[in-house]
C-alpha cells in the first residue's frame, strides 16, 4: 500500500491538519468572497456551517462546494483533521467565540497535538460599510418605534439645529470623543429625513439619492480634482466652487439662497460675505440701534477673516467662567 498524508511514517505523529475559520462581512454581496477563501473552500475536505441561513450558503453550494450543517465542540474539530485533513468553518455573525474559546483552551493545555489554524477574512469592509447598518437601524426603528414612526420633517427640524450647534460646541472645545458623538447625531438627522422622504407620496426621494446629489455636485464643482482644470491655492479652489455654482443656480441675486432664519451675526456676515465676493461696494444702512451697531461690526469682522458667531461665542464663555469664579 502506498502511503500517503493520512498515513503517517511508523513512529511519527499524524499530521494534525488545518483549520481554516472562515469571516464574511455582512455589508458585501453574498458570494462576493476572495480568491483566497474560494481557494481554501475548494481544496477543503470538510466545509462547516453551524447556521443553515447563512446567507453565503446558497451560493457556495451553487459553485458546487458541500457545506454541512454543523456546529463541532473544538476536540470534536481538532479529531476531524487528525490526518492531514483541512476543515473551513464558515463563521456565523456572530464570529464562533465558543469555537474559538475552545480550541485555546486545548491549546494552552498541552495535551493535544494542535491543527494549523487559520483566520481567513473571505470578504472586507469597505470605507464607509458601517453606514449601511445605520440605513438598516433607521428603516426598523422607522417601522417599529411608536415615537419614531410618526415624526415628520417639520416635527424634527428643530432637532437638526440642535445638533448642530452640540457640533460646533464640540469642535471648540477640542473634545475628541464628544466630536466623534455630535457627529454621528447629525448624520443621524440626515438618515432621518432621508427615510421619512421614502414615504412622499408624489415625490419620495432615499437616501441613495440624497448621497448621489451631494456626490454629483462635489465632482461638478471640482474640476481641478475631477476634470481638466487647474487650482494650486485655495483662493483659486473658491473660484471654482463659485463660478460653477453660480452656473448650477442661475441666481438673480447674491442673496439668494441665503437662509434668513440663521442667527442674526451670522446672517449679517453671510450677507457681508456674498456682496464682497462679488464685488459690489455696498454701504451699510445708516440707521440708529444696536441692531446697526451689531451690523457693522458683524460686517467689520467678515471683511478681517473672523467668524463674528464664533468670536461671540468664545466672549460669552470667557464671560461664563467670570461669572462662575464670582459664583465661587
Amino acid at each position: 500500500m502506498n502511503a500517503t498524508s493520512a498515513d503517517p511514517a511508523p513512529g511519527t505523529a499524524p499530521d494534525p491538519g488545518r483549520i481554516v475559520l472562515l469571516t464574511t462581512s455582512h455589508r458585501v454581496a453574498p458570494g462576493l468572497l476572495s480568491w483566497p477563501a474560494w481557494q481554501a473552500l475548494r481544496t477543503a475536505d470538510r466545509v462547516l456551517c453551524a447556521d443553515a441561513a447563512h446567507p453565503q450558503l446558497p451560493y457556495l453550494r451553487e459553485a458546487g462546494i458541500r457545506v454541512d450543517e454543523a456546529s463541532p465542540a473544538a476536540e470534536e474539530l481538532v479529531a476531524a483533521c487528525t490526518g492531514g485533513h483541512t476543515v473551513v468553518v464558515v463563521a456565523t455573525g456572530e464570529g464562533e467565540p465558543a469555537l474559538t474559546d475552545g480550541l485555546a483552551r486545548l491549546a494552552g493545555s498541552g495535551r493535544v497535538s494542535m491543527p494549523e489554524l487559520e483566520l481567513l477574512p473571505a470578504s472586507y469592509d469597505l470605507p464607509g460599510a458601517r453606514l449601511l447598518d445605520l440605513v438598516q437601524v433607521m428603516d426598523r426603528i422607522r417601522a417599529e418605534c411608536p415615537w419614531s414612526s410618526r415624526r415628520t420633517h417639520e416635527g424634527l427640524a428643530k432637532y437638526a439645529i440642535e445638533e448642530a450647534y452640540e457640533l460646533v460646541e464640540a469642535i471648540e472645545d477640542g473634545d475628541r470623543d464628544e466630536l466623534r458623538e455630535e457627529l454621528g447625531d447629525v448624520l443621524l438627522q440626515v438618515v432621518f429625513h432621508a427615510r421619512i422622504a421614502e414615504e412622499d407620496a408624489e415625490a419620495p426621494f432615499s437616501i441613495d439619492d440624497v448621497a448621489a446629489g451631494i456626490v454629483t455636485k462635489l465632482i461638478h464643482r471640482h474640476p481641478h480634482v475631477f476634470g481638466d482644470e487647474t487650482a494650486t491655492t485655495p483662493e483659486e479652489v473658491r473660484e471654482h466652487w463659485l463660478r460653477t455654482k453660480a452656473v448650477e443656480k442661475q441666481r438673480t441675486s447674491v442673496t439668494e439662497g441665503v437662509p434668513l432664519g440663521q442667527p442674526g451675526l451670522a446672517l449679517a456676515a453671510k450677507l457681508a460675505s456674498r456682496a464682497r465676493t462679488a464685488g459690489l461696494e455696498v454701504p451699510l444702512p445708516g440707521g440708529e440701534g444696536i441692531g446697526y451697531e451689531l451690523l457693522a461690526l458683524a460686517a467689520r469682522a467678515e471683511s478681517e477673516g473672523t467668524d463674528p458667531e464664533a468670536a461671540l461665542r468664545a466672549a460669552a464663555r470667557a464671560y461664563r467662567d467670570a461669572i462662575r469664579e464670582v459664583e465661587g
